[in-house]
């Protein structure tokens, strides 16, 4: 038995040993295989970071380009519809302006304690007065300057036609002032023989001013004094679950559509006085006027109405006055709209109406080609709703947060905060009012 013994320990110690052995190749091929993993991911490491960068930049281009050709495209649709029914759609608009400006005159007057109907009453009371002076004191005058200003920029025309430009052959010159002054006269000869043929449907033309006039006067009156409560009935008719989402919307489209109305008044407020002082100082005063007040028109009409305005007042200066006071208009021109563009404009539109320059342009261009001249003009406030409803989507339900606090919290100051006459503390909407029922005792 003792001469067994060995054997028995020595048959345990190779088991073992062997045992050790298989594990040990066992895990060398284990770690090899890991590395033979690891290396080819290591080495397309790098191109998978480049695909995934040049995959992000794509995906930002085409979320860009999509987002512009929509609000391109949805952009020229309203305002193929708006000028195509242009008989009701235009008193509309005018009278939403109205509201947007006489609405913060009659949303402080509520704030003091005013009921509804005494504080719109003073509010139009208030845009009558101002209307009737501006029409008194600029719009008289300036209508019985039009004239000199046509003859002004006729000669301003006849006289381009002897400059002498270098590098220029001045009979191709003066045949491009001559073609591009035919056009116009064609166009202006055109529309005078369109309104002499349509003589006869003037006094149907009369009646469908007053009745806009009229439509528009009504339309400001209940929009001041009960558009909070037309939006509540809107509400109603969707589903439960849109309600918010179509409240949060009108909101977002009503802030917007003020706060760029109230704007461009402003700005063209800003253009006109400041060019206006230069224009006053060295231009005949019957003169100034007009251009004064084509200057504040020019400002509905952003870029463009400025450039146009600048270009007409240089040259009425040229022709009236010569080189250098022309030069003098030009550099007041510019340091006029430098001012505007970079400190005052910013300070009133906000952040929310910050188009870029070629999204404005295209929006004119989409206007004009589709409304003609009450396209161009309201092209702008349509692209700046689009792209602020983009901006700022409609809550989901439950979720009332939404992503346009920054138009919204401006927008309190646009509506009538108040709806208190619903018993029941919720609006037509299904919400909760700003004001709670009182609890029962």
């Amino acid at each position: 038995m003792q001469a067994q013994r060995p054997g028995v320990w020595a048959l345990l110690n190779k088991w073992l040993s062997a045992r050790r052995a298989r594990a040990e190749r066992l895990a060398r091929l284990e770690a090899e295989n890991e590395r033979s993993r690891a290396e080819p991911q290591a080495a397309d490491e790098g191109p998978t970071e480049q695909h995934q960068g040049d995959d992000n930049l794509l995906r930002s281009i085409s979320d860009v380009a999509w987002r512009v050709l929509l609000i391109g495209v949805v952009a020229g649709l309203l305002v193929y519809v708006l000028v195509y029914l242009s008989v009701v759609t235009l008193p509309v608009i005018l009278a939403v302006f109205l509201t947007a400006l006489l609405m913060p005159i009659a949303n402080g007057l509520r704030r003091k304690g005013l009921g509804r109907g005494l504080s719109t009453t003073i509010a139009l009371l208030v845009g009558l007065i101002v209307f009737g002076g501006v029409i008194s004191l600029i719009v008289t005058p300036a209508i019985q300057g039009f004239g000199p200003l046509v003859d002004s920029v006729t000669s301003a025309i006849t006289e381009l036609q002897d400059i002498r430009l270098p590098f220029v052959d001045p009979a191709l010159f003066t045949d491009m002032i001559d073609d591009a002054w035919a056009q116009i006269q064609s166009m202006i000869t055109e529309n005078q023989d369109q309104l002499l043929s349509g003589a006869w449907t003037a006094t149907s033309a009369v009646i469908s001013v007053l009745v806009g006039i009229v439509l528009i006067i009504a339309l400001t009156v209940y929009f001041v004094h009960s558009g909070d409560q037309l939006m509540d009935w809107l509400v109603t008719l969707l589903p439960a679950r849109s309600r918010p989402g179509m409240r949060h919307a009108g909101d977002v489209a009503y802030g917007v559509m003020g706060r760029y109305v109230r704007g461009v008044a402003a700005v063209g407020f800003f253009d006109a006085v400041g060019i206006g002082i230069a224009l006053v100082i060295f231009l005949d005063i019957n003169l100034a006027i007009p251009l004064i007040v084509l200057t504040f028109v020019g400002a509905f009409l952003p870029i463009i109405g400025a450039f146009l305005t600048g270009l007409l007042a240089a040259l009425v200066a040229f022709v009236t006055e010569g080189w250098v006071v022309a030069l003098i208009i030009v550099g007041a021109v510019l340091l006029v709209q430098q001012l505007e563009s970079n400190v005052f404009a910013p300070r009133i539109y906000g952040a929310s109406l910050d188009l870029p320059s070629p999204v404005v342009l295209i929006g004119i261009s989409v206007g004009a080609v589709v409304g003609g001249i009450p396209g161009m003009f309201l092209s702008t406030p349509v692209v700046a709703v689009l792209a602020a409803l983009l901006r700022n989507r409609p809550p989901s339900s439950g979720d009332d947060s939404g992503g346009g606090d920054a138009d919204v919290a401006e927008v309190k100051a646009d509506t009538v905060v108040v709806r208190a006459d619903q018993g029941t503390g919720q609006d037509a909407s299904g919400g909760a009012t700003a004001v709670d029922p009182p609890e029962q005792k």
